[in-house]
């Protein structure tokens, strides 16, 4: 890792970076304002593209939107969605759509690890992401122009946090399920601990 690609001061370092990474990430809403580096933006960028896909379909398109005014714009997209106009790029997570007779169930779990990889390279850097979700899918259509065979269900915010100490900050407790309330052991109820 040269230099230039090394996280931002602030970001906790362990020996188990994409774990630390996994168990510390968190949705970011606000952001500092900032645009972000054209490396950082970049490398989440490369993150998506080398996303695991099925069948090596790289089923995703990205329009990357930079300009505060389309950005504002795009926070109309949804209800939960406002957190976009003060990001410093969204990034529109497009795919042919899967709604369409014959497309692959795999569409949308592919979508999700393209997003995944983009939201923890940005963790690494010290950008903040969270994601929105498309309600208003004729108003994405023509902000974003893509074409009638193409869908958005997913439009991502980065930035530089408004608060640096949102990125250090400790995992709280409680926050997720316990594993013995979501694992079940060769077949469904049943519970408890895996044999040794």
């Amino acid at each position: 890792m040269s230099t230039d690609e090394q996280p931002r001061a602030g970001v906790a370092r362990s020996a188990e970076p994409v774990w630390d990474a996994i168990r510390r990430r968190r949705a970011i809403r606000r952001f500092a304002d900032r645009p972000l580096e054209p490396r950082h933006l970049e490398r989440i960028l490369d993150a998506g593209r080398r996303a695991n896909s099925s069948k090596n379909r790289q089923p995703w398109e990205f329009v990357v939107c930079l300009e505060r005014g389309h950005l504002g714009e795009l926070a109309r997209l949804g209800p939960w969605a406002g957190h976009l106009a003060g990001a410093a790029a969204g990034i529109a997570l497009v795919t042919p759509d899967p709604r369409q007779p014959g497309a692959p169930l795999s569409v949308m779990f592919d979508l999700g690890q393209a997003a995944a990889g983009m939201m923890l390279a940005a963790w690494e850097l010290g950008v903040g992401s969270v994601p929105a979700t498309v309600y208003e899918h004729d108003l994405a259509r023509r902000l974003l122009e893509y074409p009638e065979t193409h869908h958005c269900e997913f439009v991502l915010s980065f930035g530089y946090p408004a608060d640096p100490g949102d990125l250090i900050e400790p995992p709280r407790p409680g926050g997720r399920k316990p594993l013995t309330e979501l694992v079940h052991h060769e077949r469904w109820g049943r519970r408890g601990n895996p044999p040794p």
